[in-house]
């Protein structure tokens, strides 16, 4: 079975609280949603093309203290015309291993961001972590800090496939860390878990799946092995050592997931999420649905202003700029109003919420149906998109077939 002949449901179901709009668009492009990147980790997975740096451990307090005032330059560079802060509704501690850091260091990182922004009280802020760094005592003190959500990066179940992919947890960390991340008072936590991997059976996900399910997450994010240029697993595949799982593989997993949890109480709010009804990842969704957001620390990336730009990507040089009392900005550009409804929509497409035509006018001041033209006409005559009060979506089969839809929306 290929995806194309894969069999789906024609319609996704959806609770109604997901299709509601939070806020006016207008509002919330007025926002911006903090990113924070924490490069450090114990040892480079092979899979792992991300700006991350093993060994550079002695560089922690240095880099916390760029980023500190980074975030205050990001705060100031941010504000309105009018000296108001901007508010933000959402910070994530990604990586790299962000729970590498120290409690107190994790603590000043936060309180800087809610010296130079305007933090919504509400706001969700989420730390990535290995099930391999963490103890109780430290997650009783990043709870105590303000983190309100964990996302852990498990991949797996399966011992084999964890050092396959060359992760230092093993799968009773795993079971460990969310046990710990529950008595230090943690209601929201996702976990990560990878399908298609060299060696990985079905039924070594159906186990994994299972094993996952007895956890209880609120969210679980579950990716497909891209293999990366530069990575161990790159240079493996082409001398044949490794061999991931083939697409139909993938799909058949993909499909099983999606069931199994559905059947749960998760819902698919995006190609690769699920979570339980009101646990969607609200930083997330701010890029998929194109609102701004800042970037601060190595390589970190921003789409702000009408303008896109990254950061210095290697510590040192990073540091050094911003000692220098400059934003380490390496690269920018503009972004026109073709490119941006292109990435809204597409962007958009992803979840299965699907576009909001009537918000998209709202927002660049044109119908979709001007700005896609007949671009859309042939993923729509083979029954990838499906129209719904208002909304525009990936249908059940359009959803293994996303590229071929997001292609068609790309700038000329």
């Amino acid at each position: 079975m290929t995806l194309m002949e894969t069999n789906t449901r024609s319609k996704i179901q959806l609770p109604s609280s997901l299709l509601r709009a939070t806020e006016p668009i207008q509002a919330l492009l007025e926002t911006a949603s903090l990113y924070l990147h924490i490069p450090f980790c114990h040892t480079r997975c092979h899979y792992c093309d991300f700006n991350t740096f093993a060994g550079r451990l002695p560089l922690r307090e240095p880099y916390v203290r760029a980023l500190l005032q980074e975030i205050e330059m990001a705060g100031n560079m941010a504000r309105h015309e009018d000296g108001r802060q901007r508010r933000s509704r959402t910070i994530f501690l990604g990586g790299g291993t962000p729970s590498l850091l120290t409690v107190d260091q994790i603590t000043r990182l936060l309180q800087a961001c809610f010296q130079s922004f305007a933090v919504d009280d509400n706001a969700e802020i989420t730390m990535e972590a290995n099930p391999g760094t963490l103890d109780q005592e430290q997650l009783i003190g990043i709870r105590k800090a303000g983190i309100n959500r964990l996302s852990m990066g498990a991949q797996s179940f399966d011992a084999q496939l964890l050092k396959t992919l060359g992760r230092i947890h093993t799968p009773e960390e795993i079971v460990q860390a969310v046990q710990h991340a529950r008595t230090a008072g943690f209601t929201s936590i996702n976990i990560d878990f990878m399908f298609g991997l060299p060696g990985q059976t079905m039924q070594h996900w159906q186990e994994t799946l299972k094993r996952a399910l007895e956890l209880r997450p609120e969210h679980l994010s579950l990716y497909s092995l891209i293999v990366e240029e530069g990575t161990p697993f790159h240079d493996w595949v082409n001398d044949g050592s490794i061999i991931p799982g083939d697409e139909d593989l993938c799909a058949d997993m993909y499909e099983y997931a999606d069931e199994l949890l559905r059947q749960a109480g998760y819902v698919n709010y995006e190609i690769s999420n699920w979570s339980l009804p009101g646990y969607h990842s609200r930083h997330n969704l701010t890029y998929w649905q194109n609102l701004p957001y800042i970037g601060m620390g190595t390589g970190a990336a921003s789409s702000f202003a009408g303008r896109r730009f990254s950061n210095e990507r290697e510590p040192t040089e990073y540091i050094k700029m911003i000692k220098a009392h400059s934003l380490p900005t390496v690269e920018s550009e503009e972004v026109g109003p073709e490119q941006a409804m292109s990435e809204t929509a597409f962007l958009g497409l992803r979840t299965a919420m699907g576009l909001h035509l009537p918000t998209f006018e709202e927002r660049f001041g044109i119908p979709f149906s001007r700005f896609a033209g007949d671009r859309l006409q042939p993923v729509e005559e083979a029954g990838l998109l499906e129209h719904e009060d208002g909304w525009l979506r990936l249908s059940a089969r359009g959803r293994l077939l996303g590229n071929e839809v997001f292609l068609r929306l790309l700038p000329d």
